[in-house]
């Protein structure tokens, strides 16, 4: 497997920079996180570049990423394509790669590059650099194709090996290998529960009139921000009303089970959630997860023989179920409660619930069977949440949803736990795979998702987040990342923290949140 890209004396570069003196150079395969970021985009120019050759009406929009390994992508200017025109457009994309033709980068005047991408009518595109400091612009040119993208290449064609298009209605999936498989592709599953979840924000956005970072920035000019604001907070409401209702209409239910990713927005939703329960008459009645870890000296190890606190077996799974179907029962229980600082469960408050009351428990591993084994599946409503961002750069440079999460994580970890922006970049990839691991496989589990992102968040934490990057040191391992991120939130004008609600989600990384002390 060859090298995607390096590190140069601890800068990211392409494997077409020339080193003049003496240098430290470290590889980037695909199995790291900055060489298949790469693959991917290379691997959308060769796509965009042949879909200008064979269908030149059509343009393409790069949607959003499945979890299989892959960019769900939509055709403009013509038809969907069918089985036959996919099948054309693979056969060419592998042409070219066994070619191998190079991809090279040139930096033009800004001013060109916004007539070339008026001329093609990819006004995105062109309204985002009409406010760029800079006079000039890197594109790059594949056979006759140019254009802007948001991060480095490979340098040639022939590095594009591994990838398959399939047909996924309305578009199609552009599929790529994982990092923990780089050169296989995972076989294709369906989820319909996220695929519609993106769909219902891409919705939104065309609801909004947001269809882009730059719709975003021209909200922000013209002072429109504040309405982005309140209806993408009344959407929120309204969802979180819906699911309150859902769970009313089924009455048998006295469980109800949230999971998702860090920095998802977990907590908010549920005291949101527990404040519209009130409304329709129900008791919701919080359940710790935390306070159901075994003592510390039972506490599984990982390979490298630190305590695994992620991991199922970490909770006393007999004991909460034990407890949770006795308080279904309406009988008392005495609760535990974890003491963190002696690594010990002791004895909590005695608990009697009533036929109004709800159970809610959120925490990782809320979608496992596993932890509910015991109650009947008629009793529980599952939730997956995690903040699906969709707002792209432009209609060929994603936001990447994970990007979203670690930038509020940043914020929350600064705002709430003293942490910098290095400390939290240096558990991040421990984060990543537990997510990987113990929520991304039950998230279809869930009777219904939760979309936490805002339209307009990136806009109000890269106040908050910049300075705190701006604090890691160029020496810093996590440096690369700090300049990636940095570079991403430069697209991005500045909205004041002001306008953002007490109860927003948003609220639980920047602060000021008035359910912070909220106790159902």
């Amino acid at each position: 497997m060859p090298f995607i890209a390096a590190l140069v004396n601890g800068e990211l570069r392409e494997l077409t920079y020339k080193i003049w003196t003496d240098a430290g150079v470290e590889p980037l395969f695909l199995s790291d996180s900055d060489g298949i970021r790469i693959y991917r985009r290379s691997l959308s120019f060769l796509l965009i570049t042949v879909v200008r050759e064979l269908f030149p009406e059509a343009f393409i929009f790069v949607d959003h990423s499945l979890p299989f390994g892959g960019f769900f992508c939509e055709v403009g200017g013509r038809k969907p394509f069918s089985e036959e025109d996919l099948a054309e457009i693979e056969s060419r994309m592998h042409q070219i790669v066994d070619d191998d033709f190079p991809i090279r980068r040139e930096r033009v005047p800004l001013d060109e590059a916004i007539d070339l991408f008026c001329g093609r009518g990819e006004t995105d595109k062109a309204k985002l650099l009409n406010r760029r400091e800079k006079d000039d612009l890197k594109l790059y040119n594949l056979r006759d194709s140019r254009d802007y993208f948001h991060g480095y290449m490979v340098p040639s064609t022939g590095y594009l090996r591994y990838f398959t298009l399939h047909k996924w209605s309305p578009g199609f999936v552009l599929q790529y290998p994982r990092r923990t498989d780089p050169t296989d592709l995972l076989p294709v599953r369906v989820y319909p529960q996220l695929t519609a979840i993106f769909r219902e924000y891409g919705k939104r956005l065309r609801l909004l009139g947001v269809d882009s970072v730059s719709g975003l920035n021209e909200a922000i000019y013209s002072g429109r921000i504040r309405e982005i604001v309140l209806v993408s907070e009344a959407l929120h409401e309204q969802r979180i009303a819906q699911i309150a209702d859902q769970i009313n209409q089924h009455e048998s239910v006295r469980l109800v089970l949230i999971a998702g990713p860090s920095a998802s927005g977990k907590t908010t939703f549920s005291k949101r959630l527990s404040i519209q329960l009130l409304a329709q008459g129900i008791q919701p009645f919080p359940l710790a997860l935390d306070d159901y870890f075994v003592d510390r000296e039972k506490t599984p190890r990982d390979a490298s023989g630190n305590f695994n606190f992620e991991a199922l077996e970490a909770l006393d799974v007999s004991l909460f179920n034990e407890h949770l179907q006795a308080l279904m029962r309406g009988e008392k229980v005495q609760l535990p409660r974890f003491n963190f600082r002696t690594g010990r469960r002791e004895e909590g408050e005695e608990v009697q619930l009533g036929p109004d009351h709800v159970v809610i428990v959120e925490g990782i591993h809320g979608l496992n069977p596993r932890l509910v084994a015991g109650v009947p599946d008629e009793r529980i409503y599952r939730i997956y949440v995690s903040a699906l961002t969709q707002l792209n750069i432009d209609r060929h440079n994603r936001v990447p949803t994970t990007d979203t999460r670690l930038i509020r994580r940043i914020v929350r970890d600064a705002t709430y736990r003293g942490y910098t922006a290095e400390e939290t970049l240096d558990h991040w990839d421990m984060v990543r795979r537990g997510e990987k691991k113990y929520i991304f496989p039950y998230q279809e589990h869930a009777d219904i998702m939760f979309n936490s992102a805002l339209v307009y968040e990136l806009a109000v934490l890269k106040e908050l987040a910049e300075p705190l990057l701006l604090q890691v040191k160029p020496s810093s391992p996590r440096y690369v990342e700090v300049k990636r991120l940095l570079a991403l939130l430069r697209w991005f004008e500045i909205c004041g923290s002001e306008l953002i609600p007490d109860n927003s989600i948003l609220r639980e990384f920047v602060g000021g949140s008035i359910l912070r002390d909220y106790t159902p």
